[in-house]
């Protein structure tokens, strides 16, 4: 697909967007009955979402606190970062860094403020320490780290809102 042409979706794709964000195990043949298509069409569509970059990709998502009580990762961080430097070199290379570490969930760009948002996941404080050292304390264009402890998680989701119609 062409990225700087957009993508005509109409409302049979929008469903398939949206029951896809909310169970991505779902068959082909249950999904196709679901928006009232055949199966090979289904699958057409499908593809055609991928090739467009509009599904990125398909995971699962753990429970957290299951996982916690059976190997770890209890500890929840979301943590803030200024840096000294702000060009696009000295962004790029820090984002690169946070990518590399698989405790790293998620980071953003942010303004105003610090420069990014993480939220990292690790299996207890001395790992959260380690993992400080790693990225923050050993890096001389850190400036400032803030981290707030998830006491609890209330909400988690990835689905994006997606409109009714177009």
């Amino acid at each position: 697909m062409n990225p700087l042409k957009p993508l005509n979706l109409d409302p049979t794709d929008l469903q398939l967007l949206r029951l896809l964000q909310v169970d991505a195990s779902m068959s082909n043949q249950a999904l196709a009955e679901r928006v009232h298509v055949s199966p090979p069409t289904c699958l057409r569509r499908v593809n055609r979402l991928k090739e467009a970059g509009l599904i990125e990709r398909q995971i699962a998502i753990l429970s957290v606190d299951e996982l916690a009580r059976t190997v770890g990762h209890g500890l929840c961080a979301v943590v803030e970062i200024t840096l000294d430097r702000q060009d696009q070199t000295a962004l790029e290379a820090f984002e690169k860094k946070v990518a590399s570490e698989d405790a790293v969930q998620q980071c953003y760009r942010v303004s105003p403020g610090p420069d990014f948002c993480l939220i990292v996941h690790a299996t207890n404080m001395p790992d959260y320490l380690a993992l400080t050292q790693r990225l923050f304390t050993q890096d001389a264009n850190v400036r400032n780290v803030k981290s707030f402890f998830s006491l609890k998680r209330s909400k988690f989701g990835a689905a994006l809102p997606l409109p009714k119609t177009l």
